[in-house]
């Protein structure tokens, strides 16, 4: 077996631990690269494990998960990046977005906690996150593919998705979508300015009034808590002037007070420390001490005799705080928040004094944007028509190989029918195809969307065939998309199928584990016998309760045993048992 995929800086699925999760216990394991098989007995717990990972990728959780008698379930889950070289791991760009360290090593770790009372949290690095976050984060790491992810397949969006993906589009989207968004904003801003001179002279008027409204106002920030203050002081005057006409009294004219006292105190310390030094230190924080209370005592003095009595000043304060409030209840709930609303009315107010010399600028921006959105658009869609034509070339191969060797497979191309903007130029943030995926079985039927023709069995097929090109393209020889999951995970795909079109699949299987590291949970001893890492998922019962465990098949004995139980069930011949060795032997040339 390999000891790294062959791509040389995948990140890969690395351990998974799992604690009172449904009929699991406690389970921990290690993947490796390449196809990772998991069997064992129908009901034995293979699909719980896919659904462990699914939830700690964010998926829906539900308290009913909880072991019994437990009072929470945790998964965590390990991805790592192998042979980094200095790039920037998958997840980077998302660890910044949501503010969170990325790990000294060159993994990340996700742990999803489900209480029995329902409250859920996740964590990443051991910091906690929100599911959402954690979902747009799931691609970089994994695809999961069971028959419930088959039916998107049906959904235009999903088969353009597909197609861009085996196409290498990424910087080609990013591109067309910025031109969009660009070209769009210029029409908004293009119909605004183009409304009734009516309506365009009302909204002159009404900015204008306000615009003059708050210049007059001369608001400054943090006024109104001066303001405030100021006012409070006046308010209050003679209980200010009798607090501090009592605290002066006994600061200094009362006799006795406080700063008579602490001049017979300091006298008194000198004249101990001249016969005892231990009184020394005392000295100095003393007369610090008098020195404030000196100092308090003046304020006092010199603030008693600003007091007054001034209602004019009072009246003006209560006229400006009214006007404050009242600015408060039209134009925002703050000084800073009045201010900011003033600034954009001016900008407003201006926008459509000059609305005629905008409009003409804004044709010409509109006109370039129109036309750079078209060339990229027009890129995009014919390299998407030329990936379209070699992907229908490889899935009809594919699907002969899956034993559909009849059936014929194409893209059909159309414009996409939504128009933007007054022009009426088609297209969207992703550009200007719609396509849908075409497929005729059986001689003699003609193509026909997936939904109206395509079996359970033979969409399995087609979604098999589908993500095993576009899993090649991206993780091999194809322009991989930044960020995209080198992980891909098939959950009973083998539904249906059996003889040589099991072996096919799981040689597509080992083809895409080549360059991505793959599980499976399979029925079929023809899948299973080209694992690179094999697992053993196994239900049992100790002291009335029921457990599953999962083993590592480590040697070609244990894995021929799994093989033979497989094809035979629990009546195992020494047959059966060749016949298993000589399967994984045929695989391993066959695969190599």
């Amino acid at each position: 077996m390999r000891d790294m995929i062959d791509s040389g800086h995948a990140a890969m699925l690395q351990e998974i631990h799992i604690q009172d999760y449904a009929v699991i216990e406690s389970l921990h394991l290690e993947f490796g690269p390449g196809l990772n098989i998991l069997s064992g007995e129908t009901g034995s717990g293979k699909s719980i494990l896919v659904d462990a990972l699914g939830l700690a990728l964010g998926g829906r959780a539900s308290s009913d998960i909880v072991r019994t008698g437990r009072d929470r379930s945790t998964v965590a889950v390990i991805f790592r990046e192998e042979g980094r070289g200095g790039r920037r791991s998958p997840w980077a760009d998302w660890l910044e977005e949501y503010g969170l360290a990325e790990r000294e090593e060159p993994e990340i770790i996700l742990r999803r906690e489900i209480q029995a009372t329902g409250k859920s949290r996740l964590l990443v690095n051991d910091q906690p996150v929100t599911v959402s976050a954690v979902r747009s984060l799931a691609p970089r790491l994994v695809e999961i593919h069971g028959q419930s992810e088959h039916v998107a397949l049906l959904a235009r969006d999903a088969q353009l998705e597909l197609l861009d993906q085996f196409a290498g589009t990424e910087a080609e989207l990013e591109k067309v979508a910025e031109l969009f968004a660009r070209r769009r904003d210029l029409e908004r801003e293009m119909e605004s300015l183009s409304q009734n001179e009516q309506e365009r002279l009302r909204s002159i008027d009404l900015l204008s009034f306000q615009a003059q409204e708050l210049e007059r106002a001369r608001l400054e920030p943090g006024e109104d808590a001066r303001l405030e203050d100021e006012k409070r002081v006046l308010v209050n005057l003679e209980r200010i002037r009798a607090a501090a006409s009592a605290a002066f009294a006994h600061l200094y004219e009362d006799e006795g007070s406080a700063c008579s006292r602490m001049g017979s105190v300091s006298r008194a310390l000198e004249e101990l420390s001249r016969y005892d030094p231990r009184a020394e230190p005392y000295l100095e924080p003393l007369s610090a001490a008098r020195a404030t209370l000196d100092d308090l005592a003046f304020f006092l003095r010199d603030y008693m005799g600003k007091l007054e009595a001034n209602p004019r000043r009072l009246e003006e304060l209560e006229d400006r705080l009214a006007l404050v409030d009242r600015l408060k209840r039209k134009y925002g709930k703050t000084i800073e928040e009045i201010l900011a609303y003033g600034e954009h009315t001016r900008q407003q107010l201006a926008s459509l004094e000059h609305a005629d010399e905008r409009r003409a600028e804004i044709a010409l921006e509109l006109e370039k944007a129109g036309r750079e959105y078209q060339k990229a658009a027009r890129a995009l869609s014919e390299q998407r028509r030329e990936a379209a034509r070699r992907l229908q070339k490889l899935v009809r191969n594919e699907l002969a190989q899956l034993g559909m060797e009849k059936a014929r497979f194409e893209i059909h191309f159309e414009p996409l029918s939504v128009a933007q903007g007054p022009d009426k130029s088609a297209g969207g943030a992703r550009g200007m195809d719609e396509v849908e995926f075409r497929i005729s079985p059986n001689p003699g039927e003609e193509l026909r969307p997936l939904e109206k023709i395509a079996s359970g069995g033979e969409l399995s097929r087609l979604m098999l065939a589908l993500k095993t090109l576009v899993g090649t393209a991206r993780a091999g020889g194809g322009k991989r998309h930044a960020g995209a999951s080198m992980t891909f995970v098939f959950d009973e795909v083998d539904a249906g199928i059996g003889g040589r079109i099991a072996e096919s699949v799981g040689l597509r299987l080992k083809r895409l584990s080549r360059d991505a590291q793959v599980f499976c949970v399979t029925h079929l001893a023809q899948i299973a016998c080209f694992a690179d890492r094999h697992y053993f998922v196994e239900k049992s019962e100790h002291s009335g309760r029921t457990a599953t465990s999962v083993k590592y098949l480590a040697g070609d004995a244990e894995r021929a045993a799994e093989l033979a139980r497989m094809l035979s069930g629990r009546q195992i011949t020494d047959a059966v048992m060749k016949h298993a060795a000589t399967m994984l032997k045929q695989a391993a040339t066959s695969a190599s």
